[in-house]
Parts: structure tokens; sequence; C-alpha cells
């Protein structure tokens, strides 16, 4: 039996399973209101919140842009383990304030804290608003690079079977019956198992390169061959970078939607500390390994024309599956484990796009039906909008992930800093997001990414926090002494 032959058996299989799931998780849905379909009755428990946890922050830019980057820099990608590490660290700045309120006050949406937060002041529908549609934005990008990722996935697991342009669409249709059925149960469902597969292939596949290159020590006597700046000790403005994208990174996936609305949909304040308490050591299992596979291919693909960073991944696995028929299983395994991590992040994605879009910028009530309805439309809308340009495949999955985290970090001010200093007021903040979002877009749409190794959304975060915080503290006299 083929690759191709086996994949496209596999893929069956997966896919019926997933119509199956969403059946289920639509015969358990209590009602229909947006905390019902969006956070799943807020019942999730510590081990299914871990591995949708998991899903949310180890997808398709993950487990194909990962690698490609690590292919494309060499050893001064390991740090991309610290991103992901600081992503924990963040979470626990966000979480032990963010989730009692949820709880007090039945949050749907990210920006029902800052409506609550702000509530009365000047600026504050408009803050909201400003949020909610770069979250919104952020959104879009995100499920665009699933959308880019499932493509490729397809077309290699079913070896040119299925056409990238195909899996696109094909899976983007299924993603939708999918969404509107199954809600954020279906996710979680399907996260757990896709999790655990995932999880199991990418150390498999790990175990095999390594074992086959005769250890990592010939792995890097076979890289600083083939590309001897790879093993370079990293210049000043590569390790500027990488504070850079830690903060980026630490700072950004925190302020995903799906990943508050997980804080929402915990069972309880124990079960949410526990799936943190699992996912601290995620970056060493999952960013480590795929990260040396990607610096392993460096040498493995030696004499192959002209590599798309983001077929890294896909041209390992295929190497792979030619080793043997438990090779060519294992490979299928992680092509599906990869399909199903990008999948139910796009439909996390889509979820909360439908519910930051219904609740947030077009103003419907957080416990109404037909705030559920709106948002699975919009839903369907902007998935159908997304894959003419999906198409597109100029655009690296390590770029999309960059533009989106330039974004969200904008939000940051209103969210970390709202939660620990009361002092913080609305319309500074406004104008400190609007001066970040200014700043950065501007810088990218100039064609600037970095300056001096830093993201201009970095750049732009410190000049958003600094007017949020001037500014608040400039009108502190004036706010006392009007209450006075």
């Amino acid at each position: 039996m083929t690759l191709g032959t086996l994949g496209l058996a596999a893929l069956g299989v997966y896919l019926v399973a997933l119509l199956v799931l969403a059946e289920l998780a639509r015969r358990a849905r209590r009602d229909h209101t947006p905390s019902d379909h969006f956070l799943a009755g807020r019942e999730l428990g510590a081990f299914v919140l871990f591995l949708t946890l998991y899903a949310t922050a180890y997808s398709g830019n993950s487990l194909l842009g990962y690698p490609g980057a690590a292919y494309r820099r060499g050893y001064s990608f390991v740090m991309s383990t610290g991103f992901m590490m600081a992503i924990i660290v963040v979470f626990h700045a966000l979480v032990p304030k963010l989730r009692p309120l949820s709880v007090r006050h039945a949050f749907v949406t990210p920006c029902d804290y800052v409506r609550l937060r702000f509530e009365g002041e000047r600026g504050a529908r408009a803050l909201a608003l400003a949020i909610g549609a770069l979250m919104a934005v952020a959104l879009a990008n995100f499920l665009l690079a699933q959308l880019k990722a499932m493509g490729e996935v397809a077309a290699i697991v079913t070896d040119g079977a299925i056409p990238y342009a195909w899996g696109v669409a094909g899976l983007a249709l299924l993603i939708l019956f999918y969404e509107t059925r199954g809600g954020m149960r279906a996710v979680a469902w399907t996260d757990a198992a896709q999790g655990v597969l995932m999880f199991v292939g990418l150390g498999a596949l790990l175990a095999w390169l390594l074992g086959d290159a005769g250890g990592l020590a010939s792995v890097t006597r076979d890289v600083a061959r083939v590309r001897p700046q790879a093993v370079l000790v990293p210049s000043a403005t590569t390790q500027a970078n990488w504070f850079s994208t830690i903060g980026l990174l630490g700072i950004g996936s925190v302020l995903y939607p799906q990943a508050i609305q997980r804080i929402y949909a915990a069972r309880s304040g124990a079960a949410l500390r526990a799936s943190f308490a699992l996912m601290t050591f995620m970056p060493l299992a999952t960013t480590l390994v795929v990260t040396l596979i990607g610096i392993a291919a460096i040498a493995r693909l030696e004499g192959v024309p002209d590599v798309d960073a983001d077929q890294v991944m896909p041209l390992v696995l295929g190497h792979w599956a030619e080793a043997g028929p438990a090779a060519m299983a294992g490979a299928v395994a992680v092509f599906l484990g990869a399909l199903a991590a990008i999948m139910s992040t796009a439909d996390s994605c889509l979820l909360s796009l439908g519910a930051v879009v219904a609740r947030d910028l077009l103003g419907g009530e957080g416990a109404d039906a037909r705030t559920t309805r709106v948002g699975k439309a919009i839903a369907a809308a902007v998935l159908v909008a997304m894959v003419p340009l999906a198409l597109d495949r100029d655009t690296t999955l390590w770029r999309l992930i960059e533009l989106k985290m330039e974004l969200l970090v904008q939000c940051a001010p209103a969210f970390l800093l709202g939660l620990h200093w009361r002092g913080l007021r609305a319309a500074p903040a406004l104008a400190g997001v609007a001066a970040g979002t200014v700043f950065a877009v501007g810088l990218t749409l100039a064609g600037v990414a970095l300056v001096g190794g830093v993201h201009v959304g970095m750049i732009g975060l410190a000049l958003n926090a600094a007017i949020a915080v001037a500014g608040s503290a400039a009108g502190a006299p004036r706010a006392l002494a009007a209450r006075a």
C-alpha cells in the first residue's frame, strides 16, 4: 500500500469520525444560548480543558510554521521553546483575576471584561469596539493560516490525490458544517483525541530522525557541513529578536479570544489550574520537538532544490514513510494529528470570531439565542471569504503568526494593566491602542517588519502602554478633584 492510498483511507475514516462527534455534541447541548454554543455550557473538566488549550496553542502554525522557520534559521530558533513557555507565564498574570470575574458576571467574549472594567467611563464603548475589531482581524488571520496549512497537509497525506485547492475548499466546508452543529463541545472532544495522536506521532518522528542520523551530535555535524551559518552563535540582532518574540508570542497568545474563552469555559478554578500545570511541559514536548525536526531537515533535505518553508515538515514525513510499513503508518498518524489540530483550531477560530463580531461589534446580548444564530452566519460568511485568500501560497505560516500577534498585543494594556492597576482609564487606553496599532500596521504596510531585530508590534505596544499609563496618571488628579 502506498502512502497516498493509506493516507486517503485514514483521512476518510477521520472525517467520518468528525461528523459523528459533531452529531454527538449537537445532542449534548442544553439550549441555543451563546454560553452553551460558544463555551460548552461552562463545564469543561481538567483533562479535556488541557487538551483543548494544547490544540489552541499548538495548531497548524506550530506543526508546519515552526519546522519551516527552524529550517531557515538553524539552531538559533531553538529559542522558540522559550517563546511558548512565555505563554504560560503570562497566563498566570491573567487567569487569577479574570476567571472569578468571568464566573460572577457570566462573560462570553473577551470584551465582556473590557465593558465591565471601564463601565461608565468616557471612551469605554469605543475601547471595547476597538479591541473587538483587533481580535476579529487577528482571528481572521489565524483562520487563513489554518486553511493554508490544512490544504498543504491534505495534499501531502493523500500524495496529491486531493490537490491543495480542493483540500482548502472541501475541508473548509466540512468545518463549517462541523462548527455549526457541534459548537465548543465538538471542538473540545476532537481536541482530546487529536492531542494524543499528535503528541505520540511527533515523538516517534523525532526518534526516527535522530536514530537514523546517529544522534543529535551527528545531526549537528551534518548541519554544520551543509550550512555552517546555521550553527553559529547568534548575532546581537538575532538575540534582540528572541526577546521581542518572547514578548510578542507570550503576550499575544494569551489574548487569543479562543484562549480567553477557554478560561470562561472551565468547570472550576481547580480544573483550570490543573490544565495549566500540564500545559507547562508542552513547550518541551512539542515546540522543542518540531524545532529539532526542522533543524534535522537541513541535512536530510540536502540537494532538494528550492524548499519552501511550509513544505519542510511534509517532506520529512514523506522521507519517513519510505522507511517501511511501520514508518508509513507513523507518518500518516502525524499527518492526521496535524490535520486534526489544524481543523479543530480553525473550528475554534470560527466559534470565537462569530462570538466577537455578533456580541462585541454588533451588540448582541450575551444570553440571547439570536446572538448564537448571528455568530454562526458571520462565521460562515468569513470562512467562505477566506478560501480564495488561502489559495495564495506566497505568505509563510510563520509570518502569519507574527502578523496576528502584532495586532493582538495592542489589546494587552486593557487586560493586563486593567486587571492589576485600578488607575487605568478608558480614554487613555483607547488612545494607546490607536497609536500602537497605527504604528505597527503603518510600518508593516511600508515593508518594515523588524527594527534592530525587534518586531514593530512590540515597539507599538511600548508606545501604546506609555500613552495609556501617562494619560491615566495625568487624569487621576482631575478625577479625584471631580469626585471631591
